[in-house]
């Protein structure tokens, strides 16, 4: 969603500003703009577009400042415009940058209005910048009148406020919405992100719901939700300022894909020794929920709600636990039943997905024995509100399009599988054998990725297409489901998933010349079924696209091409080993396609609002 920059030096923090702007590219975006204070004077510049047309507007008007704020923004409320960017003013040279969505703006918009207020944009944003320069009218003081404004504020947001009247000062504040202070010496930053800050800083304090932080140079003070100063921890990031960068691959999405074997090995490193699973590694508390649980309900959105549909054939087949799945966004709003004993399982990549997040603060209410979050990113609020977590390692994904986070999560659900499985089947050689899979996954991915080039000649055939089908059945169904969300989010190929069995129901009726059907066919007990479905495809001139066990007996013929997959995948590898094609082939056919591979359109890479 949108990104979030600022900076308070003794320094020009305008490269900062811009550099941190680069770095959060990623999350998506259609206008980019930022605000300074330079001699007492407050700055402004916004464009529509890409940072680079930012870069040049700055570049043809040279401007400096030692506080500032950034932004690049995801339009909500209003088109994408000039007027619509940020950073928005108020009177007396206030400017605020926000992420999320302010509910109540319209009533608030309409008191400002009454009050005298005159508005330039359709934003929700420009009633915040308003409403806290009606507060500091009256007390004056610019933490407390931002502190007043947000009391007023309801919905999700993270506020970046800096004033002419106070030029040693900026003020942010957090509220459904991720915030970072990095710690700097003699100078201070902060950011919706890290990836935006470890250029200039490895230490940060992260905010907690309600906070509101005054930053100085030297000094950063928190007042926590109950008025009072709050002490949070610093923490030293490990990543480094070279983890956002594309090395000498072409996107950020084909460096991801191909630093999958490194990112399963590191998220099963420490995790699994000696043919067993360490199940400390998802706190010092799971041990003793794991052997109570007698349910399992996983929630999610996109990608990470896939991971999860994967996961609920393992847990129900190995640890015979009943296993519910929902759409986090679907899930808040049904008011579910929660059996006894059930264990509430979060995954998100970034942590800070809004629906999501709503969810594991539903679920923390709704008596659950426990709450377990996979997630990508340990400094979120998905991470810090669970009481059990497992970090899936993935380092950095700039990609929209989700790569490594999908197969660690994967990865991370097949441990949990044997964590439960432990306690309820007590199988040791079990174990020992699915422990020795994931082990092997590394291997297996690297041999999925020397398709490349095949993949990347495949792709010729979807260059002129409008739609695309995608089958699997069993565990592979929801692989299926994947590849089909990678062919959308970034060649803007239509693209729908089945469960092969489901053909006969319906979706047959679409099946021509024009639309290639694409199958995953790994060597399992629902292999000659599946071919029986694919059948059904070629005999109603479908072109089928396989990607099979060398032992599945399927072989090419006229509209019928069989790509062989690495021998001897065991069904519970065969998922992320699956994956890696179906991702090739998305990436090569938007290439072919000259879409934005890293930054498809409409899109965000962190969903930080409903």
């Amino acid at each position: 969603m949108c990104g979030i920059v600022g900076a308070i030096a003794e320094r020009n923090i305008v490269p900062i500003l811009m550099e941190g702007l680069r770095r959060l590219e990623y999350r998506g975006y259609d206008s980019a703009g930022l605000a300074v204070i330079e001699s007492g004077t407050l700055i402004r510049v916004r464009t529509v577009g890409k940072v680079r047309k930012l870069e040049e507007a700055l570049a043809s008007a040279p401007t400096a400042g030692r506080v500032g704020i950034a932004h690049t923004r995801w339009a909500t409320h209003g088109a994408p415009s000039e007027r619509n960017a940020h950073p928005h003013v108020s009177s007396g040279g206030i400017a605020i940058v926000h992420n999320g969505i302010i509910e109540n703006h319209l009533a608030l918009r309409e008191d400002l209005t009454q009050c005298g207020y005159r508005f330039e944009s359709e934003t929700d944003t420009e009633v915040v910048a308003h409403r806290i320069h009606y507060h500091l009218e009256r007390c004056g003081d610019l933490l407390a009148a931002v502190r007043a404004a947000v009391a007023e504020l309801k919905g999700a947001y993270a506020l970046a406020v800096v004033s002419e009247r106070d030029p040693d000062r900026l003020v942010v504040a957090r509220a459904g919405c991720p915030v970072v202070i990095g710690l700097g010496l003699e100078e201070n930053f902060v950011a919706s992100d890290v990836a935006a800050l470890l250029p200039v800083t490895r230490r940060f304090q992260f905010l907690e719901e309600g906070d509101v932080a005054e930053i100085r140079r030297r000094s950063v003070r928190v007042i926590g939700s109950d008025g009072n100063i709050g002490v949070r921890p610093v923490r030293e990031s490990e990543l480094g300022a070279d983890a956002a960068e594309k090395g000498p691959f072409r996107h950020f999405m084909l460096k991801e894909i191909h630093e999958q074997p490194r990112a399963v090995a590191e998220t099963l490193a420490e995790r699994i020794a000696h043919g067993r699973l360490l199940e400390a590694a998802f706190g010092p508390a799971a041990t003793d929920v794991f052997r109570r649980v007698e349910c399992v309900h996983l929630v999610a959105c996109g990608t990470s709600y896939h991971a999860a549909a994967v996961v609920r054939y393992f847990i129900e087949q190995i640890c015979r636990i009943p296993c519910a799945v929902d759409i986090a966004s679907e899930y808040r709003y049904r008011n579910p039943l929660v059996p006894p004993n059930s264990l509430f399982v979060t995954i998100s990549q970034s942590g800070e997905t809004a629906d999501t997040l709503a969810a594991l603060r539903l679920a923390r209410e709704s008596g659950y024995l426990s709450q377990l979050a996979i997630c990508n990113a340990p400094e979120s609020s998905m991470v810090r509100e669970s009481e059990l977590v497992m970090l899936t390692r993935a380092g950095p994904e700039i990609g929209v399009a989700s790569t490594k986070a999908f197969t660690t999560q994967l990865t991370a659900l097949a441990m949990l599988t044997i964590a439960l499985a432990r306690h309820r089947v007590a199988d040791a050689e079990r174990e020992q054998g699915l422990v020795k899979r994931l082990a092997e996954l590394p291997a297996l991915i690297e041999q999925a990725l020397t398709l490349d080039p095949t993949i990347h000649k495949l792709a010729e055939r979807f260059a002129d297409k409008h739609h695309a089908l995608y089958l699997g059945r069993g565990g592979l169904y929801p692989i299926a489901m994947e590849g089909a969300l990678k062919l959308k989010e970034i060649s803007y190929i239509h693209a729908e998933s089945y469960p092969a069995g489901e053909l006969k129901h319906g979706p047959l009726a679409l099946v021509d010349a024009d639309m290639p059907v694409i199958a995953v066919a790994p060597n399992n007990d629902l292999l000659e079924k599946l071919k029986s479905n694919l059948m059904e495809v070629r005999a109603r001139g479908g072109e089928l696209i396989v990607f099979a066990d060398p032992d599945s007996g399927l072989q090419g013929g006229d509209g019928v091409t069989v790509i062989e997959m690495p021998k001897h995948v065991s069904y519970f590898q065969a998922p992320v080993v699956y994956t890696i094609p179906l991702q090739l082939l998305a990436y090569h056919v938007a290439i072919l396609k000259g879409t934005d591979v890293d930054q498809p359109r409409n899109l965000a890479k962190s969903v930080t609002v409903e």
